[in-house]
Order: structure tokens, then sequence, then C-alpha cells
């Protein structure tokens, strides 16, 4: 019996073949997003062969962009932002300013109006936060000084993103676009022929009543269901809650008080990033948030016109100059100009050149709004496609530059060490500075007869206290940033990133330790570890964890000595207590 379901092909065709050229944009070293977006032009309407449905694709989208915002205030600091805050937050707001000039300036020479200015500029302004937390990821840079002010750079950026998506629904018909349309739908929504600074007033006290109601009521509540939820011990229903209160709040935002639902959102994971369980509420619905993301970007994709390369070459260059080189020298003068070393500056510079989420978000409601032309959707979605292709090449400009430049201003520039509450511009933080190398290949240890540890976590902390305790030289690789700021505040050595990656794991010295302990749960990524390891070391002793018994036939196949199974261990141990008390008069029952 046939059967037309078009949500069906358009789920399949676009996570299939986002799939499909984001593994290859993996294996050529760049960002999957990049494939994604590929992955939409080709089932878009523009390019031959199957074309999705459009309208369902944006709906989709609209379910990744919920997500999306959710994820960033799951993750808002709002303590990070503060420590940087001397830098972070006027450099973000000035070269934001910049950028929309630089934009709105081609918008007038394209003949395009003030509001379709305004909007490109705003779309070019502001830096994809899934690039420049992998390229922070991937150099180790999270938590070094430049590390948290491109980090709180980014936070100031998408705040201020976040006010513009609230702020151009209302503004649009003073733009010169489509005036918003009044439904009542909303139980805030009342006429708004105020002018101007009425449209304004009454959109921000919208916008005051919703911020209130989630202060008050949502601090409340929406801990109280997680860990309600949480005691039930039902893994389901905790990721179901988390769902639900992530679309809940996006869509009764926007019915309730006539915001985005981006903001609603936003608030939502920002309200729930202040409860104990935010971390698992954050694992527990990232697969569905990348799916969803995935989506999003694929729907994106769609709308791109490849042939716009050849009939807009001059302004795609154009906007490509406006994201790569204005943003990155405004970035640049704005960082000097606080007093900070020339490396912070090439670092922040290149970690800004290139546009994504946000920059679509508002390329979409630009045109929703008949404020920004298609030609201007085109021009952004090239640019960002454009600029994340380029933003490896910047860092490795960056890192080619570095040290001529440093040659060049003397050793005068006191080294970099992790930036502290209290630190203001040009001065050295509290923190003591170290010797590592903040950037390119980890230095290699002078550790023998150690034993390297992999994850710090629930096991890796047991293991490690007790690798302590019986004062067995031991280094611990771990790629989470306030492990190590605690493990080495502890004076243990550490190796940050993924010891999968060559690189990080040959600064753990192999050839010179005598054990390798993977106290991480991931076979997958264990076993590359185990290969490394054999290869530099035949002669090393490996101990691993599983979860199964293919886990510990993968791990033992790949070389593992020994694998230890967590529930075959837990069994042995209540066989073990059962057998005490069986076999002991005085403990049986």
């Amino acid at each position: 019996m046939p059967h037309d379901t078009p949500l069906i092909a358009t789920i399949v065709a676009g996570l299939g073949l986002a799939f499909v050229f984001g593994a290859l944009a993996n294996r050529f070293r760049i960002p999957p997003l990049v494939g994604y977006l590929i992955a939409g032009v080709l089932v878009g309407p523009n390019t031959p062969g199957f074309v999705a449905d459009a309208s369902l694709a944006n709906e989709l989208a609209e379910i990744g962009v919920i997500l999306l915002m959710f994820g960033v205030g799951l993750h808002f600091s709002l303590k990070d932002l503060l420590s940087v805050r001397a830098i972070a937050v006027p450099g973000a707001i000035v070269q934001i300013g910049f950028a929309t000039l630089l934009g709105a300036g081609l918008a007038w020479l394209l003949g395009w109006s003030l509001g379709a200015g305004l909007v490109f500029g705003l779309a070019l302004s502001v830096a994809s936060t899934v690039v420049l937390l992998r390229a922070m990821q991937e150099r180790r840079l999270i938590e070094t000084e430049r590390g948290r002010i491109a980090v709180g750079w980014l936070i100031v950026e998408d705040l201020a993103m976040v006010l513009a998506l609230v702020l151009l629904p209302a503004l649009a018909g003073v733009l010169g676009g489509q005036p918003q349309v009044d439904d009542h739908s909303s139980l805030l929504s009342l006429p708004a022929s105020y002018g101007i600074w009425g449209v304004v007033g009454m959109t921000l006290a919208k916008v005051a009543a919703f911020v209130v109601v989630m202060l008050i009521v949502g601090r409340r509540v929406i801990p109280w269901i997680l860990h309600y939820v949480a005691h039930t011990g039902s893994r389901e229903l905790f990721r179901l809650s988390v769902l639900a209160i992530a679309l809940g709040v996006a869509f009764g935002a926007a019915k309730l008080f006539g915001v985005s639902l981006a903001l609603g959102a936003f608030f939502a994971g920002m309200i729930m990033s202040e409860s104990e369980l935010s971390h698992r509420a954050a694992e527990e619905s990232l697969p569905l948030r990348d799916a969803f993301s995935v989506l999003f970007f694929v729907s994106v994709g769609m709308l791109f016109d490849p042939f716009s390369l050849v009939s807009n070459g001059l302004p795609i260059l154009a906007t490509l100059a406006i994201i790569v080189i204005g943003k990155s020298l405004a970035a640049f003068v704005i960082v000097i100009a606080f007093r900070y070393p020339i490396a912070t500056a090439l670092m922040i510079s290149a970690s800004l050149a290139q546009i994504g989420e946000f920059s679509f978000i508002l390329a979409e409601l630009g045109v929703g709004l008949k404020l920004l032309p298609e030609q201007g959707r085109d021009l952004i979605l090239a640019g960002a496609i454009l600029s994340i292709l380029l933003n490896p090449l910047m860092f490795l400009l960056v890192d080619r530059m570095k040290p001529w430049l440093e040659r060049r201003a003397g050793a005068a520039t006191p080294e970099e060490g992790p930036i502290g509450p209290a630190t203001e511009p040009g001065q050295v933080a509290s923190t003591p500075a170290t010797s590592e190398k903040e950037d390119g290949p980890p230095p290699k240890s002078m550790l023998t007869g150690h034993s390297i540890l992999i994850g710090y976590g629930r096991v890796g902390g047991l293991v490690g206290a007790a690798l302590k305790e019986a004062a067995l030289p031991f280094l611990v690789i771990e790629d989470a940033d306030k492990t190590l700021a605690k493990l080495k505040a502890d004076g243990i050595e550490t190796v940050a990133g993924n010891a999968a990656n060559a690189e990080v794991f040959s600064a753990a010295n192999p050839e010179g330790a005598k054990r390798l302990i993977l106290a991480i749960p991931n076979a997958f990524e264990a076993g590359q570890v185990v290969l490394r390891a054999r290869a530099a070391n035949p002669a090393i002793n490996v101990i691993a964890r599983a979860h199964s018994d293919a886990e510990v036939e993968h791990l033992k196949g790949l070389g593992a000595d020994t694998v230890i199974m967590g529930e075959r261990e837990i069994a042995r141990g209540i066989v073990e207590v059962v057998m005490a008390k069986a076999t002991d008069p005085a403990g049986s029952a």
C-alpha cells in the first residue's frame, strides 16, 4: 500500500547526506558543519535530483533553533563572563558595531535599505559557537587567558544577538520591512501603534515580564522537576523531562509573552544550568540536540543557491573580506588597545573570523520580515561556508606569524597564565604562570617507569587517589577543563586533550611508561589508545574497563592485557558478601 511520507523522506535524506558529507568534511579536517550545509544544498530546490519538502524542513529547523539556543543557555556561565568582563564586554560590543557598519556599507553599495543593512551587518558580526569552541578545545586553549577571553567575547555576542532577535520583529515596520502582525495570540499582546519607542518599550516590557516569571517561578519549578524525576530512577523520564522543559518553555514564551522561541529556549537552558543535575541534563539532551541541529544546518543549506557564487562573485568576496579581514582586524586592534599581548590578540582574531548559527537565524528572520532580500541571505550563507572552511588556515597563519611577531616584540611580554576573576587588562593573573605551552604540540613528559591514567572521572579519580597514596609515579590525560585545573592544583602532572590524538598521547611518554590505565567508558576511543600504546611500547602493561562482553573481546583483541567489566566486578562483590554471610553463623539471619 503506497504512502506519501514527505516528513520521513526529508529526515532520511537530510540526515543521510549530512552524515556522508559531514564524514568527508571531518576526513579533510574541515568542520562537519560545512558538510551539513552542502547536504542541504544537494536536497534543496536549486540543485537537480531529489528535493526535500521546504516547509517541513523549516519546521524541523525551528526545533533545531530551539535546541541550539537551549544548549547555549545550558552552558552559559556568568562566572566565566565576569572573569573577563573588562575586555570581553566592551570588545564584543565595539566589534559588533564595527562589523555591522561594514555590512551596512556593503548593503548600501548594493542598493539595499537601511533595515537590510542592519540585519546583514549584524549577521556578519557574530561568530559560530560550534566552530570557535571546537577550535579552542583542539588547541587546549579553553583554560588559558586568551581562551577565556574568546569564550567570554562569544557569550556577549550571543546575548547581543538574542536581544536583536527579540527587537527586530517589533521594529520591522519602522525599518522598512513587514510590520509584525499582532493577532492577540499572546496574553500580553496589546495594540502597539505608539511609534518606535512605544514598540521598543512594549517589547522590552514583555521580555522583562518573561524574565521575571522565569527567575521567580522557573528558578524554583524547573530544578524541582529535574530532582523529582531524577529520584524516580527512570533515565527515560529524565531525558523526556529535559526535552519537555526546553520545548515547553520556548513555546510558552512565544504564546504567552510574544517573545521569540529562541529566547525562551535560552532562558530554559540558563535556569536549568543552575541545577546540580545540569550536566546530566546536557548529556541526556545532547543526542537529540545534535540531530536537530544537523537538520537546522541542512535546512539552511537548502536555501542557498550555489550558482550565486558565479552571479554574485564580487559581493561574496566583499562579504568574506568583512568576516575574515574586517572582523579580525577590529578584534586585533581592540585587544591590543586593552594592552593584552600580541599572541592573545592574534588568537582571538583567528577565533572570531567566521560566522555560523546566529547568522543563519538572523538571515532567515530578516527575509521573513521582508527586511533582507534573498540575495543577502545567499551572501550570508556563502560567507559562512567559506569562512568556516578558511578558519583552520587562519589559525595556521597565526601560528606562523606568532614567532616572528614575538621576536620583534622581544621577550618583554610575560608568559600568560590562567586568568583570575580580578584580572584587569595589562595585568598578570594572580594564578602563577606555568611553563607549559598553551598551543601547539604539548611538551613531552620527563617521567619514566610511570603509569599513564586516561580519564579522571569517577573511576579514574579512585584509581588516581590509590596511585598517589602508594607513591607510584603517574600522569593523567584528561580533556575536562575543571578537572585539569583541580589536578594541577593538587600537583599532579597532566596532559590536556584527547588521548586518541597522536600528539596528546605522545606527550605522556608512552615509550618510557610501565603501564597504561584506561578509565574512560568509551571502548572505541580506548581501542585507538591501546593501538597507539602498543605501537609506541610493546612491553607496556595495558589495563582497561568495559561495559559488556563484546567490549572486553574488542579491547583484548587490540592488545589490552587486562579488561575489567564493571557489571562483572559488581556481581563478584555481591556474591562475596552473600557467601560470607552464608558461611558465618553469626551473620546468618
